[in-house]
């Protein structure tokens, strides 16, 4: 008789955002680097992102993080992120909630963390190395890969909309910020605010951007302190609850090729719920325009489970892409 397939998960949520982490059940891949893991993983092993982010098991809002050995032996972990319609070169968000998991399951020495600035670590991606610092009481810092502009005050027609303008970044995904959308960005303008991001994300692809699919939408902050309020449409249609690590970092490599926004300077960065992220920046080459951004926020876990796949069920690897609704 057949058994049922376990997949061992720890969930975390980052300023409101949820992470789910695969500690166990997904496939080895033996001693290469997790660039080639994620090509393995996305060719051959794609039923264990359906299973853990796809209905009924999971929801268009969780990011998953595959917890997987490193090449690099500088590093203590490897991850591959991934969401409801495939991976993701970088989560900033994902990458906190993952140093929370790994403080969690005892894997980094946390003693004397808040006393001693916190303990470092490193860990690899598929898009490169980010340095990490985990501080105790939910807090960690994430160091991340170079981050640039790509292309400023980029103009595109959005139909129903009109005119918009903004930068193209990269920061580990690709981003399109736009600078002016004439809308609140504030939570009970959510659902229009996903109607425009989806149509201006068409739009920037067709303009040549094919690499972009993440779109960001800023406004005035609501909170003291916080320097701006952002709305961030994610690949998979869902949008952002915490400020958006890669999308914040994608925003510093704007702000510095501006030249409004010094080294060391903290950025901080609200989301659409109020929750926030402290962010600077350090130059990696002035020429090129890539700066190395520095996130800091606050995760913390909020489940361990076992994510069963009965043989006999109909819905081994999840009910699809399923747009959700707002509650």
């Amino acid at each position: 008789m057949s058994t049922s397939r376990l997949i061992r998960v720890i969930d975390s949520h980052t300023c409101g955002e949820p992470t789910r982490v695969v500690v166990n059940g997904g496939p080895d891949f033996g001693n290469i680097s997790v660039a080639d893991q994620l090509v393995q993983l996305r060719q051959s092993h794609d039923d264990l992102r359906k299973i853990c982010i796809h209905e009924p098991r999971g929801g268009e809002v969780w990011v998953g993080a595959l917890l997987c050995r490193p090449k690099d032996p500088s590093c203590t972990a490897g991850v591959i992120f991934f969401n409801n319609v495939g991976y993701l070169g970088m989560c900033g968000h994902g990458t906190i909630g993952l140093v929370a998991t790994l403080a969690h399951l005892g894997r980094i020495d946390t003693t004397g963390a808040s006393a001693n600035g916190g303990v470092s670590l490193r860990i690899e991606t598929p898009v490169g190395l980010v340095d990490a610092v985990w501080h105790g009481d939910g807090k960690a810092s994430i160091t991340n890969v170079p981050s640039r502009r790509i292309a400023k005050d980029v103009a595109i027609e959005v139909p129903g909309i009109g005119m918009i303008r903004g930068d193209v970044a990269w920061s580990g995904n690709g981003f399109f910020l736009v600078k002016e959308c004439g809308q609140r960005i504030a939570k009970d303008n959510i659902p229009r605010l996903i109607e425009i991001a989806k149509k201006i994300r068409v739009a920037i692809n067709a303009a040549g951007f094919a690499d972009v699919d993440h779109i960001e939408l800023f406004g005035p902050p609501s909170i003291p302190g916080a320097n701006s309020r952002n709305f961030v449409l994610c690949p998979g249609g869902a949008f952002d609850r915490s400020p958006c690590g890669t999308g914040t970092s994608a925003k510093l490599a704007c702000l510095a090729a501006d030249g409004v926004l010094d080294e060391g300077v903290v950025w901080v960065q609200e989301s659409i719920i109020g929750t926030t992220f402290e962010a600077t920046y350090q130059w990696h080459d002035r020429e090129s325009g890539e700066v190395i951004p520095t996130i800091s926020g606050t995760a913390f876990v909020t489940a361990h489970a076992d994510l069963i796949v009965d043989p006999c069920d109909p819905f081994p690897t999840g009910l699809g892409d399923i747009p959700g609704t707002l509650a």
